[in-house]
């Protein structure tokens, strides 16, 4: 017996209220002798590390660094190595466009081409106004491939999505996209021999996007990459007999949570807007998952500073989420983004669950080092559901 089929056995229904708040990227490394978290002023976060119990946490196994989408798996308690979600199934999912069994959708940026070699691989983030108006530009131009319809749908700044809808496309692609700026454009290539037609026809669209962008000042080629399908898998309220609501700001976190089975709520970008949505539909829900996404992009661009903001952001509006008095807060991250790195790393995440059937750590402040001092020790992020179930009382013994 595993997990999932664990949980629908032991699940049962009752009005306790569990909110996972996920800081995207909290995670750091120290930089000067202080990670971010060392550096930013958070009393309301300090006194969750005091009165919960707090840990670690690894999204998929000690030394892998993670993607967005496993690591949020994860933390809703599914096996990241058993649900391979590509980044565009969510992305898509997330600016609301529709995904048949046929189509083949991936995830893109704008960039910045010169001499050769990408340089930005966000061109600068740019507008949204900007991405949309490109957006559109391309789709007037280019409409059909070898008989594959395609269609484009803006992001915001400088994402995008691409749904390439036709018979026989093959999610089988290697991202066209080189990770890196000062690296050379790469294009998608085959994994199977069943994916080949399906690489020519991504390859072809890069290059008359291109093409048709040569005299844009910064956004004048696009990458793509998580090229993916519709995949079938089981909903939260399924596993778990939870109403769960998603509040969440980007396109992709809403639409791992459509994939999931969760009601969505778009949501300002700010700290505020997670709580004021919260607070209207508190009493509507019994699981919240609010997405905070300001640290992992500071994180990305490498601005301490900017990521210490963020944490203070956030840790304001902590009162606020206390004072619905839910039978469960728990406050951790899907993944690292130092600053120090400019990526998503390894290392893993701070973890606080508070609720009265859990003991009180008394950690002085919530920062990586005492959280590895906490009682829940270093676990896998798909443990945190599990704890978040049996503290909110949601799980029946096992057993006889």
């Amino acid at each position: 017996m595993n997990w999932e089929e664990l949980a629908k056995e032991l699940s049962q229904v009752n009005p306790a209220k569990i909110v996972l708040l996920v800081i995207d990227g909290l995670g750091g490394l120290p930089v000067d002798g202080q990670t971010e978290l060392e550096r930013a002023n958070h009393p309301n976060l300090n006194q969750l590390a005091w009165h919960g119990s707090c840990g670690l946490t690894d999204p998929v196994f000690p030394g892998i660094t993670p993607g967005s989408g496993p690591a949020h798996l994860a933390l809703f308690g599914y096996d990241p190595l058993k649900y391979q979600l590509g980044r565009g199934i969510l992305e898509a999912l997330g600016v609301g466009l529709e995904v048949g069994p046929n189509d083949l959708v991936a995830r893109g940026n704008f960039a910045t081409l010169k001499n050769g070699l990408i340089v930005d691989r966000r061109a600068g983030r740019i507008a949204t106004e900007i991405n949309q108006t490109l957006c559109q530009k391309i789709q007037e131009k280019i409409k059909i491939i070898d008989g594959v319809e395609i269609t484009l749908v803006a992001g915001r700044e400088h994402r995008f999505v691409v749904r390439f809808r036709g018979e026989n496309l093959h999610e089988a692609l290697s991202d066209a996209d080189p990770q890196k700026e000062g690296q050379p454009q790469v294009e998608a290539k085959p994994l199977t021999p069943e994916a080949e037609r399906s690489a020519s026809i991504v390859n072809n669209f890069i290059y008359q996007v291109t093409v048709f962008l040569k005299d844009e000042p910064v956004a004048n080629t696009i990458l793509l990459r998580g090229f993916s399908k519709l995949p079938a898998i089981p909903s939260m309220s399924e596993l778990y007999k939870i109403r769960p609501l998603a509040l969440a700001n980007y396109p992709m976190y809403k639409g791992l949570a459509k994939l999931l089975g969760m009601e969505v709520e778009s949501v300002g970008p700010s700290a505020e807007d997670l709580a004021t949505s919260l607070e209207k539909n508190f009493m509507f829900f019994d699981f919240f998952y609010l997405h905070f996404k300001k640290t992992d992009s500071a994180g990305e661009d490498g601005k301490v500073d900017k990521k210490v903001a963020a944490i203070e952001e956030i840790d304001a509006i902590i009162p606020r989420l206390l004072a619905l008095k839910p039978d469960v807060l728990c406050v951790t991250s899907d993944h690292s983004t130092p600053a120090l790195l400019k990526a998503h790393s390894w290392h893993p995440n701070p973890l606080i669950i508070l609720s009265s059937s859990l003991p009180a750590d008394n950690l002085p402040a919530f920062t990586e080092r005492n959280c590895a001092q906490g009682s829940l020790g270093r676990l896998p992020a798909k443990a945190v559901m599990p704890l978040l179930l049996a503290a909110a009382g949601k799980l029946k013994k096992y057993g006889a």
